[in-house]
């Protein structure tokens, strides 16, 4: 006749080695590994499961065990600070975490099976009595107050308020930016191209008050270049470059700016519909 295990089911390494210490009546922090790895790898042989996910959970902690087995067996390993290394406290340590997460999850449980005989009452105040405050008494509100602490609870207030303006930043007034048109800007650029004939384009730039207008100028650059208007020459590299005029002096007509205008409505109209 054979011999029979009755094996119980285990959520994991852990909890197989957490039982086995508690049914040797070990302490957790001086375990005897070379009588709980045997009990473990007793188990682990007789187990009858064929997930291999799960058996492989188990094989990873046996060879755990028999590494810190071996390990027990060496002169034991010093630290920085001299003090001698237990192959074991990273593993005490990790059942520790577990016993911990366990027996919570176990007081979680409870708590959930009691709530089942646990019965509310709803709210039955009627409105107009949840919303009663009792008045204010004004004696006891003002109990100790003098008018020096007026005074000072004065003082604070006004001093917090004046510690949120800037002394500097509130002397300026509104300031609005003026929209900077680039057919307004284009003419700008030719009259001056007119009366020059032939100047820098760096100086041109240099020329606008800020950030948006320097833009703005040079994509009326760029439009004139487009239409034939200018050219820009330039020796050598990174050199400043020359813009000219290409009309004869004398030769002053007006600008065609119909493709402007419809690419500049065709634009505020697609912003609009967004």
């Amino acid at each position: 006749m054979g011999i029979s295990y009755k094996l119980d089911i285990f959520e994991g390494p852990l909890d197989l080695l957490l039982h086995l210490i508690e049914k040797n009546k070990v302490n957790i922090y001086d375990i005897p590994i070379a009588t709980i790895t045997e009990q473990y790898l007793e188990y682990v042989s007789n187990m009858e499961t064929e997930d291999l996910n799960i058996v492989s959970e188990f094989l990873v902690m046996a060879a755990t065990l028999i590494d810190i087995k071996a390990r027990m067996l060496l002169p034991k390993e010093v630290n920085e600070d001299g003090e001698e290394e237990d192959p074991r406290a990273e593993l005490v340590a990790r059942l520790l975490e577990y016993k911990y997460y366990k027996y919570m999850s176990l007081e979680l449980k409870d708590r959930e099976v009691g709530a089942d005989r646990l019965f509310y009452k709803d709210n039955t105040l009627p409105p107009e009595v949840a919303k009663y405050e009792p008045p204010v008494d004004l004696d006891k509100l003002l109990d100790g107050l003098t008018l020096a602490k007026l005074q000072e609870i004065f003082r604070q207030v006004t001093k917090r308020k004046s510690d949120r303006i800037d002394p500097i930043r509130s002397s300026f007034g509104n300031i609005k930016k003026e929209a900077v048109s680039l057919e307004d800007k284009i003419l700008s650029v030719m009259t001056y191209a007119r009366q020059h004939r032939k100047f820098s384009f760096r100086k041109m730039l240099e020329r606008q008050t800020d950030k948006v207008e320097v833009v703005v100028t040079f994509l009326a650059l760029l439009e004139l270049m487009k239409i034939g208007k200018i050219r820009l020459t330039q020796e050598y590299l990174f050199d400043d470059m020359l813009i000219e005029t290409l009309e004869e002096e004398g030769e002053e007509g007006e600008l065609d700016l119909t493709d402007l205008m419809e690419d500049e409505q065709g634009i505020r109209g697609e912003e609009a519909d967004g």
